[in-house]
């Protein structure tokens, strides 16, 4: 037991301190654990035949294969159009986008595994942080946070509350039957459940400016970018992209887009006629109206554009949002090498948008930028009648999947590396989202283990090439499942070597004579420690039977001090060490202290809210 208690202090301060990796650190503290297992006395510490199996235990597996699913979806392009969706509702704010994907994520987590609700959504806040220019770690820890709230709405959320009737049936057999207690329904605790929820999400968005971590956004002249990030910061010229509507009837009709551009000083990358749009449209097309645009230009010319040309402008992208999103489309360069085919010839000779999907928005040669588009500097240059020249660097704007197929051409030295360099597979998406559902109801209707049922549903995917079978082991995190996996054999040596039950005899007799309402809390307070330093699961099994004893003794309800422990063990908000929190580490770049800030507060909440709940509704 004192070897166990130095093992949990090193963990801690390992954790907090972040001298290593934390990944790393938990793997350090296992192969500890099995070395010291080895020494004369301790052999009952670990057992080294088994100190790896949480590699291969029913939460590890079922987090590899959520998030195989996960990565399905997002591959389908069916993630980006639900943060669309949710983009549209909610608009770009942060206290506007956080109760909606808190909310949506806690609701789904009421019926699924917490784990799987948040992994299923990291691409859709991922697309979400980038299309707004929020950071990562402001909506991710919101989100993670409601998806561990939301297992607590119905008796299926959770693990500890699946188990709790199985653990007051045990406890029903060494009782008379005038105190045996009564299972709980399905929606039980779906009160508190919404009230610890709705906690959550009020707490988040009124006080989130604070406690959140600010978050830091990075990028390198090799890195892909977003169109006004690239040229600002690269070139200096203030330019975006802006929608405006061409109304019926207007003047224009008739003309092509490159009068419109030449006279206006603008630059057209995208149209929209009738539902249909074209990303980099040719040029030389007629306007036919009503329709709408997306325009590269100065804010400053795109208002003299529309004031005197009758246009409409629009405040955000609205029908080109997801187009001209950075997680679809941005700004490359690439390089004409010595040979190339397209040395002479400019780019209306080789049709360059229709050739190969893209805009050339500037040519780069000798120290001078020539672009379309009218700076502060310079006047316009209509570089699509610049013939091209060995080493000339154009700059573009283009699909990523367009830009992937150009790294292939040999005319052309693609010099941004990092774009994501996958091809979507939106006719896909029925086999996604039907073995999605095959999955969600295996869980919800059949007996099987969690992981069974959700690599079913992964391997399916698989089967039906939503996914290859490289896509799938890439969207794994791998420093996830180590770090699980890692911590699984300390938190079973904690209850087996009786450390767990020590611990809890000696705070629970330091509450002996308190108040009944005292005592609840005290057993709730003593679940949220457990559940930091070994698995929910096993917290609740070792705490509810001594949870059943106190009441009985101070006279009090016997199955509310029981759903007190199952409840409080997802009061897991202080350290990664809940398989929510460690999956949203890595994406986020949180650190421990980060949790530490955000969770110590929503910890004590929780424990407040809970039990004022549980005391009005039971």
């Amino acid at each position: 037991m004192s070897v166990v208690l130095g093992l949990l202090a090193l963990t801690v301060f390992l954790f907090v301190s972040e001298i290593v990796r934390i990944d790393f650190a938990a793997i350090m503290v296992m192969v500890l654990l099995g070395l010291l297992s080895q020494l004369p006395g301790l052999g009952s510490l670990a057992d080294v035949s088994q100190l790896f199996d949480g590699l291969a235990s029913n939460a590890v597996v079922s987090i590899i294969a959520v998030m195989i699913i996960g990565a399905g979806l997002d591959k389908t392009g069916l993630m980006s159009n639900v943060a669309a969706l949710i983009l549209r509702r909610g608009g770009k704010t942060e206290t506007r986008i956080i109760p909606i994907v808190s909310g949506t994520v806690g609701i789904i987590s009421s019926f699924m595994q917490n784990v799987g609700a948040a992994a299923l959504f990291l691409p859709v806040v991922s697309r979400i942080s980038v299309r707004t220019e929020l950071p990562l770690s402001r909506l991710l820890m919101p989100m993670g946070f409601c998806a561990i709230l939301g297992g607590t709405m119905t008796m299926v959320g959770s693990s500890p509350l699946i188990l709790l009737n199985d653990l007051l049936n045990s406890a029903n057999q060494s009782l008379p039957a005038d105190q045996q207690m009564a299972p709980f329904g399905l929606f039980s605790v779906t009160p508190i459940g919404i009230c610890l929820v709705a906690t959550g999400i009020l707490y988040f968005t009124f006080l989130g400016r604070w406690v959140l971590p600010k978050g830091n956004k990075t990028g390198d002249g090799t890195s892909a970018q977003s169109l006004k990030d690239y040229l600002k910061n690269i070139y200096g010229l203030k330019t975006d992209i802006f929608e405006v509507t061409i109304p019926a009837g207007h003047p224009c009709v008739g003309e092509t887009f490159d009068d419109l551009m030449q006279r206006y000083h603008v630059y057209v990358i995208g149209s929209a006629y009738h539902g249909q749009r074209w990303f980099a449209p040719v040029i030389q097309t007629e306007i036919t109206a009503p329709c709408r645009l997306a325009i590269l230009g100065r804010q400053k010319v795109i208002h003299q554009m529309v004031n005197e040309g009758g246009f409409i402008l629009h405040n955000d992208l609205d029908v080109f949002a997801e187009d001209y999103a950075p997680t679809k489309s941005g700004v490359a360069e690439m390089v004409i090498p010595p040979g190339s085919a397209v040395i002479g010839k400019c780019a209306h000779d080789l049709v360059f948008r229709k050739t190969y999907g893209a805009s050339l928005l500037a040519i780069h040669r000798d120290e001078e930028t020539m672009s379309y588009v009218e700076t502060e500097d310079h006047a316009p240059t209509p570089v699509g009648e610049v013939p091209f020249h060995a080493g000339d660097t154009l700059v573009i704007h283009s699909t990523w999947e367009a830009l992937t197929r150009l790294t292939r051409d040999r005319n052309f030295v693609v010099v941004t590396t990092d774009f994501p360099q996958e091809e979507l597979r939106p006719k896909k998406v029925i086999w996604a989202l039907l073995f999605f559902l095959v999955a969600l109801g295996l869980i919800l209707f059949s007996d099987l283990r969690l992981s069974l049922c959700l690599l079913t549903g992964a391997v399916g995917m698989i089967l039906t090439k939503v996914l290859d079978i490289d896509d799938a082991y890439n969207a794994v995190s791998w420093s996830t499942v180590f770090l699980l996996a890692s911590l699984i054999p300390l938190g079973q040596a904690v209850q087996s070597t009786g450390t767990a039950a020590w611990i809890a005899q000696q705070i629970l007799s330091l509450l002996e004579g308190w108040p009944i309402w005292s005592l609840q809390a005290g057993v709730a307070v003593l679940a949220t420690i457990f559940t930091l330093i070994m698995s929910n699961v096993g917290a609740t099994v070792l705490l509810v039977p001594l949870a059943v004893s106190i009441a009985f003794a101070a006279g009090g309800d016997p199955a509310i001090f029981a759903l007190t422990v199952a409840i409080s063990t997802s009061n897991s908000f202080l350290i990664p060490t809940h398989q929510v929190n460690a999956l949203i580490m890595g994406p986020a770049g949180y650190k421990v202290i980060d949790f530490v800030k955000s969770g110590g507060v929503m910890t004590i909440l929780f424990l407040i809210v809970s039990l004022v709940v549980m005391g009005v509704v039971f």
